[in-house]
């Protein structure tokens, strides 16, 4: 039965958290493919948040079996935190697994995280100093710890030992800080290993197993492709592999088991830490925008940049990611503003384009072009059925899908599970149910 991919088409933070949630209901895998827990995806329901950063959304359903797959990196401590904050919430997490090639994100490479940035000072990236590259490096390097080690105490010993012993030459010598413990942090990951334990396994085996025997699987990504390391605003971008291509590295599956890839968009854009962001707005309707929206990142609390929607940047996206259908989040934020502006084309380097370009430099400066869109000025939160949304936001919604050639399948109008409305039910109910 081929499966459905679920990836987020701007900077991150489109409401991923709660679409995968929706569709895991009639799912029975989940599988994160890459990232770490630098990330966090945000699930309201009837009142009660849940934020998780490593476990895939799936969970909140007893039965759905969620696979943090090999693509991950894992830091213990949070995912073992994270399953402690859902068990405290009542929820079952018997299903949660650990795929054995995922790599383990250890002390030093959140060290490693935070004293590069110091030592680039304005030329830092803005990382969350979760450690998230330095995993990836170490990975690419192949220095790095995976989870099946923690299996293996006496491999983990001699792979932690050199390890720590070359950190501290670049600790010491190039940060010019205080040496790692090895004794420490060995105890530390020990304990670590005893609790997780029976749920590392070798996923690549458990998810072909379920394509076989015909189970409905869901891929969830984390952040979001204008993130890729490949194809987003380089070097202003994320380590790993966000976009649809990463499903099949991340986790270990042929590309002709994937089918629908799903792109969830925000009815405008935001972005957090640094980099380009050429729809950027930077007077009072961000604030309007990002309070309304929440815009506060749920892993750092760092305000959000707001934006007008890119649809240069979207399109792109989404010819990257092959995208079948389009999922519309947010689009509630908008309902104050009397005018709703969309970028179409950008002016970049004194001439007007209408490609999303690979070499933007730091020195660069990129603005929109946009075309003004009526706004409705009418709260739609409550509203369950396309046809009741206002006259010009069915505009909006029309402008958007002739320009990008795509159906939106379904729009969310607000955090709550229940809040969306679903364009076509009977091409939603054929790829869902």
């Amino acid at each position: 039965m081929p499966s459905n991919v679920i990836v987020g088409l701007q900077w991150g933070d489109e409401g991923k958290g709660k679409i995968t949630d929706l569709l895991s209901k009639n799912s029975d895998y989940v599988i994160r493919y890459q990232g770490g827990n630098n990330s966090g995806h945000s699930i309201h329901i009837n009142n009660r948040y849940f934020i998780l950063h490593l476990i895939p959304s799936g969970v909140i359903y007893p039965y759905v079996k969620c696979i943090v797959g090999p693509g991950v990196v894992i830091d213990p401590k949070c995912f073992i935190q994270e399953i402690k904050n859902l068990e405290s919430m009542k929820i079952n997490t018997s299903k949660i697994f650990l795929a054995k090639r995922a790599h383990l994100t250890m002390p030093y490479h959140r060290l490693l995280d935070q004293y590069k940035e110091e030592y680039l000072g304005k030329r830092s990236i803005g990382t969350t100093h979760r450690g998230i590259g330095p995993t990836y490096e170490d990975k690419i390097a192949r220095m790095g710890i995976r989870a099946l080690d923690l299996l293996n105490l006496k491999n983990f010993y001699k792979k932690l030992k050199w390890n720590i012993f070359f950190k501290n030459e670049i600790i010491t010598k190039v940060y010019k800080k205080n040496p790692i413990d090895f004794e420490s942090i060995y105890e530390e990951y020990i304990e670590y290993a005893k609790i997780l334990f029976d749920r590392i396994i070798d996923a690549v085996y458990e998810i072909h197993y379920a394509f076989y025997h015909e189970k409905k699987i869901l891929f969830e990504g984390a952040q979001a492709t204008l993130l890729d390391i490949n194809y987003g605003t380089y070097p202003y971008v994320t380590t790993s592999s966000a976009s649809t291509g990463g499903v099949c590295i991340g986790s270990g599956i042929p590309p002709n088991f994937l089918k629908n890839f799903i792109g969830v968009a925000k009815a405008y854009c935001t972005r957090v830490g640094f980099g380009p962001f050429p729809t950027e707005i930077k007077n009072g309707i961000c604030d309007i925008i990002r309070k309304k929206g929440n815009e506060y990142g749920s892993t750092t609390r760092r305000p959000r940049r707001c934006g007008w929607l890119d649809l240069i940047a979207l399109k792109y996206s989404c010819m990257i990611n092959g995208i079948n259908y389009l999922i519309f989040t947010k689009l509630d934020v908008l309902s104050e503003l009397e005018v709703i502006k969309v970028c179409i084309k950008y002016e970049f380097r004194g001439k007007i384009i209408k490609k999303f370009p690979a070499n933007i430099e730091e020195k660069d400066i990129i603005k929109g072009i946009y075309i003004d869109l009526p706004g409705w000025e009418q709260d739609i939160y409550n509203i369950n059925e396309y046809e009741n949304l206002p006259k010009n936001c069915k505009k909006y919604i029309r402008f958007i899908e002739n320009y990008l050639k795509l159906e939106i399948l379904l729009i969310s109008v607000g955090s709550e599970r229940n809040q969306n409305i679903i364009k076509n039910k009977f091409l939603f109910n054929n790829i869902f149910f």
